[in-house]
């Protein structure tokens, strides 16, 4: 069930972080101190006290997926053979967990439960890093709410004063977020800065918005919305800040084609409120953490998945977003995509040979030597959510992969 937090007078206001505006005012050069960040592990109340009739659950969907591991052929087999990255052009960052909405769809579970941040020494480190591969040319902020954390700014800023070759900022925003108390100044520090929006936003419509997102979701999103284009975003013209929204299905079913929901989308947010955007980006729910559960207890994960399988797309094979990005998570660890990170499927890249011929896993930013370029040529791991990426018109952080998709 979506759960959206309100307090306060006005029904959209959630309830944010203390002195959050004045915690962030940071040198770019140096991230915020340490007692301004949390890295307690979370531990959910279902996971301290867990019943009989919860752990025979988790069973059973383990043994469900176990026989669907038997029953569908491996991703790689499917593919055609093992995938390798390439020269990364895209550094994903999930930066926390830390989330004021609990939608339905969120594959990384966050909450306002949730108490994981990158520690300043992380940050740091991925800047180190970032400044030494030439080759990235987008930094993507995700989360939770990435901006409730507070290496967020500090980040953004630190990329823009000192990483030339980062030309796209992005923040992956639930748009709720800007009515925080303690955010009133966050879209006016997005737009000084230049960083492009990619806004969730699974409907253009009250009900279907509220029913993954939460209540008065939707009228929190269309506030956000209209404030952003009045800074500047979603306009037309080659200086527009850009603003692109994101559309995930509402149930078990593949995203449509991309350009027509473009189409819908940008007549009903227009008609009716005004809102202008940039593009529509549709993503493929994929069978992992709270969906995967929706499925599993609605007796359709089998089925989703076979439909998965059997809407494989052969041109997308080339264009997922493994091939070309590094995801690095809240406490340095490497992960192959933002999914992977979800399920604790690490990277399997390797170290060059050292004098002795032998060789060491790279497993966080501290195993890395100089660049987020060491990355490249390694082995992707696979497994059967992949196919969330190459079922239909193909699906990515970028949204749909298939040229069709998008014209």
């Amino acid at each position: 069930m979506a759960c959206f937090v309100s307090v306060g007078t006005s029904s959209w206001r959630v309830s944010g972080r203390d002195g959050s505006a004045r915690s962030r005012r940071h040198s770019a050069h140096r991230p915020p101190p340490r007692g301004q960040v949390t890295t307690a592990r979370f531990v959910s109340r279902s996971e301290c006290c867990m019943t009989r009739a919860s752990e025979k659950k988790h069973a059973d969907m383990a043994r469900a997926w176990h026989d669907l591991t038997r029953q569908l052929p491996a991703f790689e087999q499917t593919v055609g053979g093992a995938l390798h990255r390439r020269p990364p052009t895209t550094l994903q960052v999930n930066i926390g967990l830390t989330c004021n909405m609990a939608c339905t769809h969120c594959h990384v579970a966050s909450s306002p439960a949730r108490t994981e941040t990158m520690s300043p020494e992380v940050a740091e480190r991925v800047v180190q890093l970032l400044r030494r591969t030439p080759s990235i040319h987008t930094l993507d902020i995700t989360g939770g709410a990435p901006e409730l954390h507070a290496v967020f700014r500090w980040l953004v800023r630190a990329v823009r004063a000192t990483v030339p070759h980062v030309h796209r900022i992005i923040d992956r925003c639930n748009l709720t977020v800007l009515l925080l108390p303690g955010e009133e100044d966050l879209g006016e520090f997005l737009a000084t800065h230049r960083v492009d929006v990619v806004a969730s936003l699974p409907c253009y419509s009250l009900e279907n918005v509220d029913r993954q997102r939460g209540q008065r979701a939707f009228d929190g999103s269309v506030i956000a919305l209209q404030r952003l284009n009045a800074l500047g975003y979603g306009r037309p013209g080659a200086d527009a800040l850009r603003l692109d929204l994101v559309y995930n299905p509402g149930g078990a079913y593949l995203a449509p084609p991309q350009a027509e929901l473009e189409r819908q989308y940008r007549r009903e947010l227009n008609e009716h409120f005004g809102i202008a955007f940039h593009r529509l980006l549709c993503l493929n729910n994929m069978p992992i953490q709270r969906f995967a559960d929706d499925l599993w207890r609605a007796g359709e994960l089998e089925r989703y998945m076979q439909l998965l399988v059997s809407a494989y797309n052969a041109s997308t094979a080339d264009q997922v977003m493994c091939l070309d990005e590094v995801h690095v998570a809240y406490d340095g660890s490497l992960y192959d995509c933002d999914f992977h990170y979800a399920l604790g499927i690490p990277t399997r890249a390797q170290s060059s040979e050292d004098g002795a011929g032998r060789r060491r896993p790279l497993r966080t930013v501290f195993d890395l030597g100089n660049s987020f370029a060491e990355l490249t040529g390694g082995r992707i791991a696979t497994a059967l959510h992949c196919y969330g990426c190459t079922a239909g018109h193909g699906s990515s952080c970028g949204g749909a992969l298939e040229a069709n998709g998008d014209e």
